[in-house]
């Protein structure tokens, strides 16, 4: 990977899940360099719920100048996201993207690892939302 990357941040209200879904995430998408992925998980203190400092934390850590998609795994994380979102508080660039938690994490990962920019990164993880398993 060469230059700038589409950075990846994955928002759950518990920060085992969100560590976890990365931790998967990074693993698929082994072979090659994988893009900077962050957990934002959980509350300040410890327990179930979503903070909107860690969020913006993770999104500058992996921002590199090519976006940053975000993906959240349910109701206040993605509230959050899009109060972030409307207060410019995240990187520009940065984008909030309609797709299952776990599966369009991994394609996101993958995509961006690719090379993909933001557009196609978004269009993989919302691609998920097709994949049957019956």
């Amino acid at each position: 990977m060469s230059g700038p990357a589409v950075g990846i941040v994955l928002v759950s209200h518990s920060a085992v899940v969100a560590e976890s879904v990365a931790q998967m995430a990074r693993g698929l998408a082994a072979g090659g360099p994988v893009v900077a992925v962050a957990a934002a998980g959980g509350t300040a203190d410890g327990g179930l719920g979503t903070d909107a400092d860690r969020i913006a934390a993770a999104a500058r850590e992996v921002d590199s100048g090519a976006g940053v998609a975000l993906l959240a795994d349910l109701g206040s994380s993605v509230l959050t996201v899009k109060a972030l979102l409307v207060e410019d508080e995240l990187p520009p660039g940065s984008r909030l993207l309609d797709a299952p938690f776990l599966e369009g994490a991994v394609a996101a990962v993958v995509a961006a690892s690719a090379g993909a920019p933001l557009d196609a990164v978004a269009a993989a993880a919302e691609e998920a939302y097709t994949y049957r398993k019956v």
